[in-house]
């Protein structure tokens, strides 16, 4: 985080602090040259690319996971997720003030999602 120069500094670094916030097992690390969250498995990683703000893909890590038929069930009444596939799904947020006017919801989704790592 310290060499990471990127102009949504503040908002990755608010990401970040949230979801290492949600539960004592997750750790970071980097995956695709971003930083990245993991239990056991990597399960979000920041979108350092978007160009609509900052994101965050959810995935469930290297591994093939055995999925209930409709995929990965997350409840997510705020509607923040994107599904880019039955395994995977991505959030955005267009600036600070976004993403803390969801964070509650975003970390209750991250809470939800890790039971599937």
């Amino acid at each position: 985080m310290a060499a990471l120069d990127h102009p949504f500094n503040r908002e990755v670094a608010a990401i970040r602090e949230t979801i290492l916030s949600i539960d004592p097992a997750i750790a970071e690390g980097i995956k695709w040259n971003a930083p990245s969250f993991r239990t056991h498995e990597y399960f979000a990683t920041v979108n350092l690319r978007e160009k609509k703000g900052i994101g965050v893909i959810l995935h469930l890590g290297a591994k093939v996971r055995d999925l209930p038929p409709d995929g990965v069930v997350v409840d997510d009444p705020a509607e923040l997720l994107k599904w880019l596939g039955k395994d995977r799904a991505m959030v955005v947020f267009q600036h600070l003030q976004d993403f803390e006017a969801k964070r509650t919801a975003f970390a209750a989704v991250i809470r939800s999602w890790i039971a599937y790592v």
